[in-house]
């Protein structure tokens, strides 16, 4: 139902199972890389501990898209891009299917962060919940203190025709178990329609 494989003009996304990601690469950007952090800080998972813990999280993607529930991309710059072909972060969405709703999720790299890439996903992955799944809408959310995902979302929620919803209360939940507010905002498909027309 989703695709294997997205590209854009400076990205490749890829289904984020053990079948196209290096374990050993994965599990030292996901334990260990520069900035993990601060990559960690505003996202509901932490750093790995163990490999166990990256296998399970890339077979777990593997399982969410043959259950058509979600699908987690690894996002690779394409050629031509700073490095082309590394892993940069992962994105992609889940599915609630009787609320005819896709909710965006991505984290990338500190070195891949300022140049536009979570917007180019995010307009790659609305075309697909739009066009491929005739869904209604797609929401995306960020922590209320992740200013630099507040400015990249509004930045592609504006330009794809959505808009800013406001703020849930106790909405995320982090692996420590803490409970935290989320900023959520919308696109319709008949907003991006009109916005990409």
């Amino acid at each position: 139902m989703f695709p294997e494989t997205i590209e854009t003009d400076r990205l490749r996304l890829e289904v984020g199972g053990p079948e196209n990601v290096d374990l050993d690469e994965c599990y030292r950007i996901c334990s260990s890389d520069l900035g993990i952090g601060e990559v960690t800080e505003y996202v509901t998972w932490d750093p790995h501990e163990t490999k166990k813990e990256t296998l399970e999280f890339l077979e777990r993607n593997r399982e969410l898209f043959e259950a058509d529930e979600a699908v987690g991309y690894v996002i690779r710059p394409r050629e031509g891009e700073d490095g082309a072909g590394e892993i940069a972060g992962f994105g992609g969405f889940e599915v609630d299917w009787e609320k005819r709703t896709a909710v965006l999720g991505t984290w990338l790299r500190k070195r891949f962060w300022g140049r536009g890439y979570s917007g180019e996903r995010a307009a790659a992955l609305v075309a697909v919940a739009f066009d491929d799944l005739d869904l209604d809408v797609v929401a995306v959310s960020h922590h209320p203190d992740n200013e630099q995902s507040r400015r990249a979302i509004e930045k592609y929620v504006d330009r794809l025709g959505g808009r800013r919803e406001g703020r849930l209360r106790n909405a995320l939940v982090y692996a420590d178990g803490s409970v935290h507010d989320e900023v959520r905002y919308t696109i319709s498909q008949a907003e991006w329609r009109e916005s990409t027309a």
